[in-house]
């Protein structure tokens, strides 16, 4: 039988940075890490500061076998939000002239010329 290595803390980390990314505007931050490379980036950027967790498995039990969320303790669960928000940050500050080329700023269509007139 094939064992295989599991990867717990990945899937509880892109749970989390998907729940905190839900409290940011949809402008920039949303759009913004919804471009693959840069929420790569980012769940890169977290995995890297934070203790992983692994488990074996057969390779039977891996379908059955689903985890979305370690049971983080209250003080690990608070930084690693904050992690994630500093992350979040940090990549917009970086990247912020790829964002601004890759997502339009948005107007507001009452301030917008009116082409009513032609």
């Amino acid at each position: 039988m094939t064992k295989t290595i599991i990867n717990l803390t990945l899937p509880a980390v892109v749970t989390v940075i998907e729940d905190i990314l839900e409290t940011y505007p949809d402008h920039p931050y949303q759009q913004a890490f919804s471009i693959p490379d840069l929420r790569q980036e980012l769940i890169a950027h977290v995995l890297s500061r934070v203790s992983s967790c692994y488990v074996v498995l057969e390779e039977e039990q891996i379908p059955c076998f689903g985890i979305k969320s370690l049971p983080f303790s209250p003080q690990e669960k608070f930084c690693i939000e904050t992690l994630i928000q500093e992350e979040i940050e940090r990549i917009i500050r970086l990247r912020e002239e790829e964002v601004s080329h890759q997502i339009p700023e948005e107007v507001d269509p009452r301030l917008e010329p009116s082409h009513w007139f032609g």
